[in-house]
């Protein structure tokens, strides 16, 4: 598949002349939600590139493109033609890392099967868990605390341990505490390392064949790295020149850079250019040479991500899968608005997170949390146009990931199975961790009445209209504490004001 780009992958130890791989472009991929025109055009130019490189390896490979005249645009249909057109006597596939596929795939080996064609399903030796691992782990629990899967992790894997390979480095397992800097006014932020290409005439064929996109690109200079190469290009980058800063700025928001200090490469990761312990053995070692320069707490950060975070939502996604992308917890009915398609809105956090989305398929892990995930949050918007637009936009974007992301940590969706309460906020928030209120319309100080912050008003009506869900909640108690001495009249104008820019929200 497009997201299985594995050149370490034991399939190619060894040629054999009456292997063929194969490689798809299709509809079925670039329709099933409409993903950014970025997102397109990376997956096909990475795709095209490992069969060039395996082919040139000397491997069999049959490449299909979008508009190749003999593609089906449909995975089973397409090896359905492959299997007759060469009497294939026996079939492999990586296991897919989305639930989706992972049923299409397994529902057509039993028609195989039944045809005399044997099968057989092979990891993408890739993640550093078994998909099992988090429903083991928490097997009979109403609550996954990443926390304990991820110290497992690390004892797993001997990362930042003590050489007993029980105590952490320091005996302090997590940094997060630290990592919730507010950028500096006066701080050097390193340049993006950038691959530029045309793309125009991929483009084109992508537009011509009639797959529908969202987001904007430059055809011209198109600078995603997608090439393994490339890719661990973006990985030295990142450990050489932000590294250093990483921990301490990785929730701080700006509108003076997109990158900041995070690393860009959960592209890669995630189509399996990159594996994760040579991102975090890489980085790791780097620390190790340079503890004078880059402190714990950095490094540590960001091995929580990968090790941690990104291992631990693909297990939840297994353990849960399908009923997961069903869960409504607070019975949210409300549309997205449409300026998360356009951008045009005078929030100032919500107008630079969606537009900075649409031009570059990117926004780091607290634009889509606190930003755009809080407003649709606060606004009460349906978990599935969520999921759309989150899976649709963004680059790394692969439902395993975006969905146990949006519909767990970012909308509650789940009822606190994936966090422990709601990440809502109002705009003392965003004022404190980024620089989107100084050039904001609208005042960060007012609840109510003109020009007043929307997510002030917003926030308590989140908690007034879910107190009988959240109410006995022990981590937001004091929102309600606060809630019950607030004045009634002054509550009331509170409500009004919400009740208001719901029903006005494309104006906002």
């Amino acid at each position: 598949m497009g997201d299985q780009l594995n050149h370490q992958h034991s399939w190619f130890d060894e040629k054999n002349d009456d292997t063929l791989f194969v490689i798809m472009e299709m509809r079925q991929e670039t329709d099933y939600v409409r993903h950014h025109i970025q997102k397109v055009v990376s997956y096909f130019l990475a795709m095209r590139h490992f069969a060039e490189v395996i082919e040139n390896k000397g491997f069999q490979v049959k490449y299909f493109k979008l508009d190749d005249v003999d593609n089906c645009q449909n995975l089973t249909e397409n090896l359905h033609f492959l299997i007759q057109q060469y009497d294939i006597q026996h079939f492999e596939y990586q296991l897919p890392d989305e639930y989706r596929l992972d049923e299409q795939l397994k529902e057509y080996c039993e028609k195989l099967n039944g045809n005399s064609i044997t099968t057989k399903a092979v990891g993408t030796e890739h993640f550093l868990s078994e998909r099992t691992e988090v429903y083991e782990t928490f097997k009979n629990k109403k609550t996954y605390l990443m926390e304990t899967f991820y110290r497992n992790m690390r004892r797993k894997y001997h990362i930042l341990m003590e050489d007993d390979g029980k105590k952490p480095l320091t005996g302090k397992w997590n940094y997060d505490a630290e990592n919730r800097k507010k950028l500096p006014k006066k701080i050097t932020i390193p340049p993006q390392k950038r691959f530029f290409r045309n793309v125009e005439e991929l483009v084109k064929t992508i537009e011509s064949q009639g797959v529908e996109t969202i987001g904007r690109i430059d055809a011209k200079y198109f600078d995603w790295a997608v090439t393994r190469e490339e890719s661990l290009v973006v990985l030295e980058d990142f450990i050489k020149l932000r590294l250093l800063a990483f921990g301490k700025y990785q929730d701080a928001m700006t509108e003076r850079d997109t990158l900041i200090f995070h690393s860009k490469v959960s592209f890669a990761m995630n189509v399996k250019l990159l594996h994760p312990l040579e991102v975090v053995n890489a980085c790791v070692d780097y620390w190790r040479k340079h503890q004078d320069t880059i402190n714990i707490a950095q490094i540590e950060g960001f091995v929580r991500q990968i090790i941690g975070w990104r291992e631990y939502m693909r297990g939840v996604y297994w353990a849960k899968m399908p009923e997961f992308a069903t869960r409504n917890f607070f019975e949210n009915t409300q549309k997205l608005p449409d300026f998360f398609w356009t951008g045009k809105t005078k929030m100032n956090c919500v107008g630079h997170a969606v537009n900075q989305s649409l031009d570059t398929a990117y926004a780091h892990h607290i634009q889509r949390l606190m930003v755009t995930g809080n407003f649709a949050a606060l606004l009460g918007v349906h978990p599935d146009e969520v999921d759309a637009w989150y899976l649709g936009i963004y680059m790394d974007a692969i439902e395993w990931v975006e969905i146990t992301n949006t519909r767990g940590m970012s909308q509650f969706a789940d009822g606190g199975l994936v966090g422990t309460k709601p990440y809502v906020a109002s705009a003392n928030y965003m004022h404190k961790m980024g620089e989107y209120c100084t050039n904001c319309q609208y005042d960060r100080k007012v609840r109510y009445g003109q020009n007043a912050c929307p997510l002030n008003s917003l926030y308590w009506d989140f908690y007034d209209r879910n107190r009988d869900k959240l109410e006995k909640n022990p981590r937001i108690g004091m929102m309600y504490r606060i809630l019950d001495k607030m004045d009634g009249e002054e509550l009331a104008k509170i409500l009004e004001q919400a009740s208001i820019y719901k029903e006005n929200v494309e104006s906002l």
